[in-house]
């Protein structure tokens, strides 16, 4: 198996960065496509949950759901966050497991499984998109669905990614993270090298620190592929969000499988 990434350092900085993030736009999407799916799912399982914040948002719509993430800093942000949105009335919360989502196994099965923000496209070899097509498979009960967004090939090579810079802060720190990708074609792989500057506004020290995030993009005869050598079958392919056809101008596409 290749290297799947661990968030070390850019964990630390990970909830700023993205706190412009739609995550209740995003679990409210989720939501709409698993009721349109599986309108009996009441169990979801999350493949590289992250600091739990599109898990959370899924519990607060009565979904039991299950995390489960390879970066103890990141799984650490997502107990973090459980405990300060504390129980529900219904006593519904998300719990949460680290594992490699290639790997891993979960003691109970679910009505869906959802890997959200580009997880799988940073699984980079063929082996380890089919084994963790195969562990959303092994937990799914029958006629499951499997729900996942990813940065789609024809987008990729249309519209080539460039260097980005971007800023946020909040009272205690200002972040400026720049990201320089690099193409390598014959893979369908995205080196994407980040170098993050972190500024301390109390005493104005600049720290900073890299790390290069390998970035799988694919397309839709591979997920086709891949999925029914993993027990799946497509249902559905459409832009991430919005719903509409993918094409050249989708860099997100979200495919919905069915277990078979």
């Amino acid at each position: 198996m290749s290297d799947a990434p661990v968030f070390s350092e850019y964990a630390r900085y990970y909830d700023l960065l993205y706190k412009d993030k739609d995550y209740a736009g995003e679990a409210d999407y989720v939501h709409r496509l698993i009721q349109r799916w599986n309108p009996s799912a009441k169990t979801v399982l999350e493949l590289g949950s992250g600091t739990g914040k599109h898990a959370s948002l899924l519990a607060d719509k009565g979904y039991v759901v299950h995390g489960v993430e390879r970066s103890a800093e990141m799984l650490a942000g997502a107990e973090r966050l459980v405990k300060q949105r504390g129980t529900r009335a219904d006593g519904v919360i998300p719990t949460f497991s680290q594992g490699d989502i290639r790997t891993a196994k979960v003691d109970r099965t679910f009505d869906a499984a959802i890997s959200l923000f580009h997880v799988l496209s940073y699984l980079i070899s063929n082996d380890d998109l089919l084994a963790a097509l195969k562990t959303a498979r092994a937990h799914l009960n029958a006629r499951g669905i499997f729900l996942f967004d990813i940065w789609y090939g024809p987008a990729v090579m249309t519209d080539r990614p460039a260097v980005r810079v971007k800023r946020m802060a909040d009272d205690q720190i200002e972040v400026t993270r720049l990201a320089e990708p690099v193409m390598h074609p014959n893979e369908n792989v995205v080196d994407v090298n980040y170098h993050v500057f972190i500024r301390s506004k109390a005493t104005g020290l600049v720290t900073e620190t890299r790390e290069t995030h390998h970035m799988r993009y694919l397309f839709k005869p591979e997920i086709e592929l891949l999925a029914a050598m993993s027990g799946f079958a497509l249902e559905q392919s459409e832009e991430w969000l919005t719903g509409n056809p993918i094409g050249c101008g989708t860099w997100g596409a979200c495919f919905i499988l069915r277990a078979i």
